[in-house]
């Protein structure tokens, strides 16, 4: 007795068809399953027998071998439980239906309910891709699931309702898409209305949100750093479908999609605390799953504190913040994952905090600035387009009742310059002034002659790197976006010159 059905499985952000292989033959009884099985694919042998008894059906005492092909890759998590009942049930007679065209994913109960999977968006994206016409996925992931169109979606709650589907006896309506059900309940972004002040650190994340470049803030305790930080994501352009269906891909991988969301809309803001490890940041596991960067794709990595983190960790962000990407080499798998997301870094220009502090004395030792600074290393700085200033407010702005610029406001010039980026980089697969190339850079960044003399006496004056050179000029860019202007003047480049020159500035006592 034989018989053969569809899954998926999982192999980084791509998925792959898997054939589930049933056969019943003569011996003492006995389940073997082969084709590189994980610990938790060997144990769902148990898990079939007992929800197969439990949900009326039987498991008869033979010889079976369960094959999981392709044989050479190697098969992870529960995913099989439920393709494997159905192969059972189909060898034995017990199911008598066309599943050709039909692909199955869940993990069972002993009672036979279907639970979450990670993953299910990819691997119904792949079935699709593979002439699938039917996916069974598990009540649970049935939103996310729904999101692909063209393919009928059946979210199922247990293993007899799969099997009355398939004999006729009790039809299911395929999932539809409901945009409604998008992340669009969730909280509302915090707003830059509420920050007093800081007129110059505002404009400096406006120019990071305009052109998606990375930033760092310094400043003492209190002058409202992480309260700029978070409310960034306000100020971002709206997610595209594809960037939606990115991010919630990576978010399902990864078992941190939220309940009751089928599509992430809002871009994500991460936050990891300091003692995050390196591999929590770029992703790690036997089979590696995304790290902190990965689910910040699209969005934000916010890291408060910088030098608290330890410097493995902060070395981990330096290939992934050039490339827009992060490959996780393991001795099972090498794996890589979408990483495109704004940096945005927060520190003290001290241990105390109050070095340079124009009203607190600092209390460190002598030399304590310069070997905090130390703790991040010089191509890691290089790396982040903007370093600006925090300095403390004032009195009179904390106590104005005259609210600040809304974030709604904000976000108007940034779509605007987004709009100028997009359009002057179509066709290129690039959204954004950060992620231009050094060709597009020479093509696209055009200095008046007076900029130009500018630029020049900066690059010497403050031995910049060649990055820094094309951050500068990118930079530049930006602003002249923002100001709605074809050519770099003098002023946009002395801008973005300035948000070079706080790391040299600070610290050389």
């Amino acid at each position: 007795m034989f018989a053969r059905v569809n899954s998926m499985g999982l192999f980084g952000i791509e998925s792959y068809m898997v054939g589930v292989e049933v056969d019943f033959g003569q011996g003492l009884p006995r389940i073997d399953v082969v084709g590189l099985p994980d610990t938790a694919v060997n144990e769902s042998r148990n898990r079939v027998r007992a929800a197969a008894k439990n949900s009326g059906f039987s498991f008869p005492p033979s010889r079976v071998t369960i094959n999981l092909s392709p044989a050479d890759v190697r098969k992870e998590g529960p995913v099989y439980d439920l393709p494997i009942l159905i192969a059972v049930l189909r060898a034995t007679g017990q199911l008598r239906a066309d599943v050709e065209a039909c692909a199955f994913l869940g993990e069972l109960s002993l009672d036979g309910q279907i639970r979450h999977v990670n993953g299910a968006l990819p691997m119904v994206i792949c079935a699709k891709k593979h002439g699938i016409r039917q996916v069974f996925v598990p009540q649970e992931n049935g939103l996310e699931s729904s999101v692909v169109t063209g393919i009928e979606i059946y979210a199922v709650e247990n293993v007899k309702q799969v099997v009355e589907h398939l004999t006729g006896e009790a039809p299911l309506t395929p999932l539809t898409y409901d945009p409604t059900l998008a992340q669009q309940n969730a909280a509302p972004l915090p707003d830059f209305r509420d920050v007093m002040g800081q007129q110059e650190a505002r404009y400096a994340l406006e120019i990071a949100a305009a052109g998606g470049h990375n930033i760092l803030m310094v400043g003492p305790p209190g002058s409202g750093k992480s309260m700029l930080a978070k409310r960034l994501p306000s100020i971002l352009p709206d997610m595209t479908f594809e960037e939606s269906l990115q991010t919630t891909a990576l978010y399902s991988i990864a078992g941190a999609l939220p309940a009751g969301v089928s599509l992430i809309t809002a871009r994500p803001f991460r936050a990891p605390h300091h003692t995050v490890s390196p591999a929590g940041l770029s992703g790690g596991g036997v089979i590696p799953r995304p790290g902190e960067i990965s689910l910040a794709h699209n969005g934000v990595l916010f890291l408060d504190e910088l030098p608290e983190f330890s410097r493995n960790a902060m070395e981990v962000l330096r290939q992934p913040i050039e490339d827009g990407k992060i490959t996780i080499s393991r001795a099972n798998a090498s794996l890589t994952y979408p990483c495109s997301a704004m940096i945005v870094c927060a520190m003290n220009p001290c241990p105390c905090g109050y070095f340079g502090h124009p009203k607190r004395a600092c209390t460190c030792p002598p030399g304590a600035s310069k070997r905090y600074l130390a703790k991040v290393s010089g191509p890691l700085l290089d790396r982040i387009d903007i370093h600006i200033e925090v300095p403390p407010v004032e009195f009179e702005k904390l106590s104005s009742a005259a609210p600040g610029e809304s974030s709604a406001e904000i976000r108007k010039r940034v779509n605007a310059a987004r709009k100028r980026q997009q359009q002057r980089l179509a066709g290129s697969g690039i959204a954004c002034n950060a992620k231009m190339t050094p060709a597009q850079t020479r093509e696209f960044c055009h200095p008046t002659p007076g900029a130009m003399v500018l630029l020049e006496r900066v690059f010497d004056k403050l031995d910049l790197s060649a990055r820094a050179y094309d951050k500068v000029l990118r930079v530049a860019r930006t602003v002249a976006d923002l100001d709605g202007s074809d050519l770099i003047e003098e002023s946009h480049i002395a801008r973005a010159v300035n948000y070079r020159s706080l790391d040299r500035k600070f610290w050389r006592a």
